[in-house]
Order: C-alpha cells, then structure tokens, then sequence
C-alpha cells in the first residue's frame, strides 16, 4: 500500500444499559447488585432451576420502549423473546434469553456533537435481554456472583456510522444523557450499568464495501472505549500495510487497560454460531400505537435540545448548559428551580456555583440534599425582591443545606428580614456621614473616586448586621449628595 494512501475507519457500537427497574428482568429478585454481598440478589428462576417459568417485567418493557423512542426507533407492534444458545460459567440457564429477528425497536437515529458539529448516527435496533453474572477471580480460583444474572439490559446496535474514537466516545455519552434523561437506565459506570462493545474495520474509500471487522468487548468506560477504538486503528492499520489488505476473518479482542491493547480472544461467532430460536415459555409482546401514544408522552425534552434552550433562550453559557446536561438529576433540579423562580439565568448561577460547591465540597449527589428546588427559588424569589440580600441568600441556602430548614423559618430564628425602612435607614446615614471618615468619602468621590461611597454602605450593612437593603441605602445616598 502507497504511504500516502489513507484508510477509512469504520465504526460500529453495541452498547449494553442496565435498566433502572425495582426487580430483575424475569423474577421479583431485586435488581441493582452494587454493594451486595455475593449471591445475595438470587432465587430459582434467575438461577435456572429445572421446571421454573419466566415472567417478563412490565417495567422492564415499559423502559425500553421509552428508551427506543427517545433514540428516534419504530415501535413494531409485535415482538418476542428468544433463545441465544452459549455457554459461560456465570450464565446459569446456559443460554440466554435475548430477542433475534423481532427486536422491541428499530431503525431510529441520534444526533451528537463533537468538536462543535453536529453528527448523526443510526440506529440499527435497540432489543430487551437479561444480564449474565459476574466471575470474581482471587487466589488463583474463579468464583461465580450470580446477583447480576437477569438483570434488565437493553442492548443498542448502531449502524457502521462513527468513523474515529473521538466520535465513538461523543456519541455514547450522548446516548447514555439521553437513556437518564428519560428515566430508562441509570448509566452508572462505576457500578458495571453500561458497557460496550465496538466494531472497528478499515476500507480504501467511503464507498467501499465493509471488511472483516475486529469486536472490542467489554469496554466499561467512555475512557477505555476511545482508546480502545484508536489503538485497535493503529493496529489495523499496521496490519493492512505489513500484509497488503485487511484481515480475512473476523474476530474478537479484548481491552487490557494495564498495557492500553487489545489482544486476540477468538475468531467471532455468526448468529448461526448461537442457535437462536423462539422462546417457547414466553409470549410475544404486543405493543399497540396507544400504547406507544401514551409511552410518547412520557419522553421528555433530549439533551442536545435542552442545551440549545438553555443557551439561546435562556443565555447561559455553554459551559453551564453542558455542565446542567451532563448530569441529568442536577439538570432537573435547576429545571424546576428556574420554572419556580422565573429566574433561568440566576437560577443556573446558584445551582452551579452555591449548590454544587457545598455538594462537591462533601462528595455527595443530588440526591442526597435536604432541602427542595422550591426552597432555593424561594430564595431566589426574596432576593429578588430585595427582601432579603443575597448575602443572606446564601447564608440561607447554606443552613437549608446543614439542618433541612425551610427558608421562612432560618429567616424567623435569625432575624434576617432586610430592612427597607427609609426613615431608619435615613438616620443611620446621616450618623455615618457625619463621621470624620464619611466625611471623608464624600469628598473622595466628589473627587472622582466613585468607589468611595463603598465604605459608607459598608458601615450601614454593618450597623444593620447585613439586613440593610443594598439598593435603598444606594438610592438614599445618592440623594443625599446630589
């Protein structure tokens, strides 16, 4: 091959999501083993117990189908459950019940951003599945957790529509804000709730057909997922010039994270390999256009629209719009703030910067706080209307924030009301004024030193104990040396 001749990259993603549901996908076992002791989160059914029926989880279902239309997908009104024939130590049927040739949706798209462009990339399908366990090696011996198996997964295949890691990685973060977005995974990472697998090939040209491609599996994080794609690149890469071509087969590899490779597994399986057929003990799912009407309904605003609102109408930034977006729960928290408030830009700043630095300050989420979004626009509501400052704004939010406390009642215990009484205020400055040093930064002004009017507000705010109206003490001031 010419040094000069470039290769075109062709990428495809399956990416596997948990589903956030109360219980596991076909018993009432609890789904979500993170933390629990091994084989906690077990019984007959999602071991595979001889004579034990399925029963698929209407939720299960329900989150999917909101998933699949979020991703742009066609609902077909029939689908069903079949059997993918393998073995692993950790599957305890032996199989695994999957969908083949009738998935829950199809041929759907979504739109991501990289590098300031906006991309497409289709989606082939999106099908329901339960999770295999988990194999836990120590001590020279390998030991099956079995809390994971049946858990609800979706599995998302992607047309061969990415054509380097950078957009790979940009695409799935795009898809996993959309999946939390409307309440269908948690995405969660850390706790194994997504995962992928990447197809990666190389063509003389765009319109060439596709080549033998290698499947990276298991890449757990956005991280090992673009450096997996871009070294499985080199590596092809490096192989089409030593051999003059692509590979003949396809394959699997595996990312080893601790030398940054991939490394050869076996030679890929088709889907005869898997012997699928139907699942006998499981009806097909029937899924009517009412039902997926009312399913429609349920399907909230997606990210890449929310952050063109929140920059255009609202005028945030973009770095606060993409901050608000990349975590969904605190995105929904500043939604209601700012609906309660009508105070978008404001309400941004003090979820962004007040809220999130007590929460980064003790590592904790959303979630864990103590007060309501109504309890801050109720702050944001009194600063507002200079009924109190927003010193004590944040004093406010920071005792709501210690003890739980609703805003009036911080406000009762500590006497915050600000005061707006011009007679009061009227005398506190003429006392102020009439010191050597007002007297002083009277002069200091007239001199041109605008500044200088700062020290007689100073003396106010500190005579009130920060209860002053800032603007009517201004205004006061201003009519007194006019």
């Amino acid at each position: 091959m010419s040094e000069n001749k470039k290769l075109h990259v062709v990428i495809g993603l399956e990416i596997h999501a948990q589903m956030s549901t109360k219980t596991k996908m076909f018993c009432s076992c609890e789904n979500g083993n993170f933390g629990k002791n091994p084989n906690e989160s077990v019984c007959e059914v999602c071991m595979g117990f001889p004579g034990v029926l399925p029963a698929p989880n209407r939720e299960a279902i329900a989150k999917a189908t909101r998933a699949g239309l979020a991703l742009g997908c066609d609902i077909p009104e029939h689908c069903k459950f079949d059997r993918k024939n393998y073995f692993y130590p950790d599957l305890p049927y032996g199989y695994q019940i999957s969908q083949f040739d009738e998935p829950l949706a199809v041929h759907g798209a979504v739109k991501y951003e990289v590098n300031g462009k906006e991309k497409i990339c289709r989606i082939h399908r999106l099908h329901m599945e339960n999770d295999a366990g988990k194999l836990v090696h120590a001590g020279g011996n390998s030991f099956c957790d079995y809390n994971r198996a049946g858990s609800p997964l979706m599995e998302i295949v992607t047309e061969p529509d990415l054509r380097n890691a950078e957009e790979a990685s940009a695409f799935a973060q795009e898809l996993a804000r959309i999946l939390q977005f409307v309440g269908s995974s948690e995405c969660d990472m850390f706790k194994g709730q997504m995962r992928f697998d990447a197809s990666v090939s190389l063509r003389e040209s765009e319109d060439a057909p596709l080549t033998p491609r290698a499947e990276i599996k298991n890449l757990n994080s956005f991280r090992a997922l673009e450096q997996g794609i871009a070294f499985e690149i080199k590596r092809q890469t490096e192989n089409w010039e030593k051999t003059g071509g692509p590979a003949e087969r396809e394959s699997t590899v595996g990312w080893v994270d601790d030398i940054g490779e991939t490394k050869f597994m076996r030679w890929k399986e088709s889907s005869a390999d898997y012997r699928y057929f139907p699942e006998p003990d499981i009806p097909p799912v029937v899924t009517t256009a009412e039902m997926v009407a009312e399913y429609r309904k349920e399907v909230t605003e997606l990210p890449m629209e929310r952050r063109k609102r929140y920059r255009d109408e609202l005028g945030l930034s973009k770095d606060d719009a993409d901050t608000l977006v990349d975590n969904p729960k605190l995105c929904l928290f500043y939604e209601e703030v700012a609906q309660e408030s009508k105070q978008g830009k404001k309400a941004a700043n003090w979820v962004l910067s007040e809220v999130l630095g007590l929460l980064k300050k003790d590592g904790k989420g959303i979630g864990e706080i103590k007060f309501s979004a109504k309890d801050l626009a109720e702050i944001l509501k009194l600063v507002d209307k200079n009924e109190i400052s927003g010193k004590q704004g944040k004093e406010i939010l920071i005792e709501m924030y210690t003890s739980g406390k609703k805003p009036a009642e911080i406000i009762e215990e500590k006497g915050m009301k600000q005061v707006s009484d011009t007679g009061a205020l009227d005398k506190i400055l003429d006392e102020i004024i009439a010191t050597p040093e007002g007297r002083d930064a009277i002069e200091q002004f007239k001199k041109g030193r605008d500044r200088a009017l700062g020290y007689i507000v100073g003396q106010v705010m500190k005579q009130t104990g920060g209860s002053a109206n800032p603007g009517m003490v201004n205004q006061l001031l201003q009519k007194k040396i006019a």
